[in-house]
Formats: structure tokens, sequence, C-alpha cells
């Protein structure tokens, strides 16, 4: 949306209490904040899978969602959720959007997912935060630059002994310690519930990011330096899975979910990976990152992840394509994308791709992306102004290749 939008009304996005009413029932959405999650958690979002189709969906924010619940499943959804620690707050569920720098590899310059955990925090403890539309996005970026290209609202982004304040993918020039950096997030999530009328994000306000840009300057006391270019594309993070780093005797495996879903036996699969792993790490490209497996076991783990069909081959096909939910799970839907997918499946080489039901591209990814997108005429492949008109699926297939051959 342009910079000056006016919302007519507050955002309508689901969350664990706030259950969406779809085509194939209840929809909720778990926020994990910075993505991290112990093992006990992984086993109870197992648990809560089963009060719907026992399935999750990874989303494009690293949370989850559980489709088709029945009407009555609500208290018991929150209360699962409550008793995993996953529901901290009753009034900031929904506003707890946090994605975070997910590979621990000794190239961090600071330690995203504790910083992610005091931001949570931090934000669960201002009753005024409660009032962010749920659709406000904080990004840890541990200095390798993988999250603050996804367009959050307020990024904070490592830059050697300081942390740069990224205010909707620009740098607002105000440098922050480490042990300020929270702070800082947190006087501008305010600074915009100053600034804002109806609108959801920052980019959304007139000269959104200088307007609170100086706000956080000044109630934090602050000169501000030159700006610094902020990387618009993340790395080939959508395209990494399988083994992706060992350090200390212990093995990292990234696990790509196929088209952004687990199914019942996948999370069945992940959840006693992550009990050897210590814990999982969701991402904003649908992967799931064991971290700790040991170094001996790694292998197996592969094989059987591989087994229950989970991407952790980076030549697989399947390997970093989304879709949204499609028929028969949304109303609005114009196609079955997810089936149509599956018969086009192959490697996103060089960038995502993402099918969309409908022109609101729920699940789209942030950045360049290959989109094919379902109309009432057909399916548009397109990547950024170019778009190619297709039929049917084989058209869509040509059409991908000739997109691809582009990037």
């Amino acid at each position: 949306m342009s910079q000056s939008a006016s919302r007519t009304q507050p955002d309508a996005c689901p969350g664990a209490l706030r259950v969406h009413e779809a085509a194939d029932g209840g929809l909720a959405r778990v926020r994990v904040p910075g993505g991290a999650l112990m093992p006990r958690q992984v086993r109870a979002l197992a648990a809560v899978a089963s009060l719907g189709d026992g399935g999750l969906e990874l989303t494009s924010r690293a949370n989850l969602q559980v489709r088709g619940l029945p009407p009555d499943a609500g208290r018991q959804l929150a209360e699962r959720l409550a008793a995993a620690g996953l529901l901290p707050s009753v009034a900031h569920e929904r506003v707890r959007n946090i994605i975070a720098s997910p590979y621990d590899d000794g190239r961090a310059q600071l330690d995203a997912r504790a910083l992610a955990a005091e931001l949570d925090a931090a934000l669960c403890a201002d009753p005024r935060l409660a009032d962010l539309p749920g659709r406000f996005l904080f990004a840890v970026d541990d200095g390798r630059a993988d999250v603050v290209p996804l367009n959050p609202d307020v990024g904070l982004f490592a830059l050697g002994d300081r942390v740069a304040l990224v205010l909707a993918g620009e740098d607002s020039g105000v440098r922050l310690a480490p042990g300020g950096a929270v702070p800082g997030a947190i006087a501008a999530a305010e600074a915009f519930l100053a600034e804002r009328t109806s609108q959801w994000r920052i980019a959304e306000l007139a000269d959104g990011p200088r307007r609170v840009a100086d706000r956080v300057a000044a109630a934090l006391g602050v000169d501000r330096v030159d700006p610094v270019p902020v990387p618009a594309t993340p790395p080939g993070t959508h395209a990494q899975v399988g083994v992706v780093f060992r350090r200390d005797g212990r093995t990292a495996v990234a696990a790509g979910a196929p088209l952004g879903r687990l199914s019942p036996e996948q999370v069945d699969i992940i959840t006693a990976a992550s009990d050897a792993a210590g814990g999982a790490r969701l991402t904003p490209w649908r992967t799931v990152v064991l971290p700790g497996l040991p170094d001996e076991a790694a292998g197996r783990w592969v094989s059987d992840l591989a087994a229950h069909g989970l991407l952790v081959d980076p030549s697989a096909d399947g390997v970093g394509v989304t879709s949204c939910t499609g028929r028969p799970g949304c109303a609005k839907a114009l196609a079955d994308v997810r089936a149509d997918a599956t018969r086009t499946m192959s490697r996103a080489v060089g960038l995502p791709v993402h099918w969309a039901g409908c022109r609101r591209r729920c699940g789209r990814p942030q950045g360049r992306v290959v989109e094919v997108l379902a109309t009432e005429a057909g399916y548009e492949v397109g990547l950024g102004e170019t778009t190619t008109s297709a039929a049917d699926v084989d058209q869509v297939a040509a059409a991908l290749d000739a997109a691809r051959r582009a990037v």
C-alpha cells in the first residue's frame, strides 16, 4: 500500500484468541517471537494441531497457523498455548510479531534470539503497545542482513559494536548500544502509535520513517549519524535446507515445509527431531531449523526428515516454492493453487516462487518473488513489472521457466 494510506477499519489479522472462520473451519495464528521454540513447546504445538486438521502452516513471519478448528476449540487452544508459555499476554498476543536471524553459526554480531526474547518481554510489559496493529512487524538482525530486508516496521540491525535502528526499510541514523537496542525499538513503536491515525504500518504514514525517527531521537536524547544503505534483498535464505552448519559437535539442519505446510506425520517427525536437537527455530522462509543435532546422528535425522517428505536437499523440487491455502480452504480463492503448484513443482532457482489464489496475495514472501497469481481468466506469472498470462497449468510451467531465466 502506498504511503499516507488511510484504513477505514482495524486490521483483521487472526490470532490465537481471534480465530478466523475460513471455508475449511477455524484458523488460528500462533505468534512465535524470534521463531525460537523449546522442545516442550514443539510438543504442545503438535497437540494444538490435533485440535484442528492435525497439520501446521508456517508463515512468512516465522509464525504458525492451525487450520480446521471446530467452533468449540478456542478455549482448549488458548489453555494449551498458555500452559506452554506461548501466550504470555492476552492483550498483546496479536502484536508479538518478531522475526530474528535463526542461525547460531558463530558469525553473529549479536545474540538475535536473546534480543528477540527481551524485546517480546518489553513489548508485553507496555500496555500501550497492545494497540499496535496486528501487521506491525519487528526484526532482529544479527548483522548478516537476512531478516532486515523483509520489510519490518522496526528493525534492529547489528553493525559492529552498535545497532542501527531501521524503520520501514530505511536506516534512521539512530545508533544504539546492544543494551539499549530494545528500549530503542519500543520507543519506535510508541512513536508510530503517536503519529498514526488509521495506518497499520510505518511505510503507510506520509514520511513515516523520518517522523518516527525524529520522535525516537528526541525520546532517547541521541544524535543521528549519516544513514547507510539497508540491503533490500536477503541472501538466498529461501533455498537453505539440509545441513546448514556444524559447530561444537552439533549439527544444524534446516527442513523445508512443502508449500509452507507440515502434514500431521511431518509434525510428528519435527517434534521428535526437536527433542533430539534441544528445540527448533522457525524461519520466515517456511523452514524449521533443528539447531543442535548430535553430529553422529545428523545423517540419520536428515534421512528420516526426507523420508517424511520434508525438503532437506537444496536441489530438490519444491525448495523455495510456497502458496496460499487456495481452494477449497479459502472461499476467496479462484483456484486450487496448492494442487496446481504440486503439478508444476520445481526448484525455485535464484528467487522464491509464490502461488496466490487471489489478489490479496496472502503469504507472499517479501522482496523479489516470481509470483503465480490466479485470476478469473487463468494464471498470471510475474516478476516485478513483467507479467505473462497463462491460461492453464502447462503454460504456467513454461512461464515459470522463462521468468527464472530472466533472473
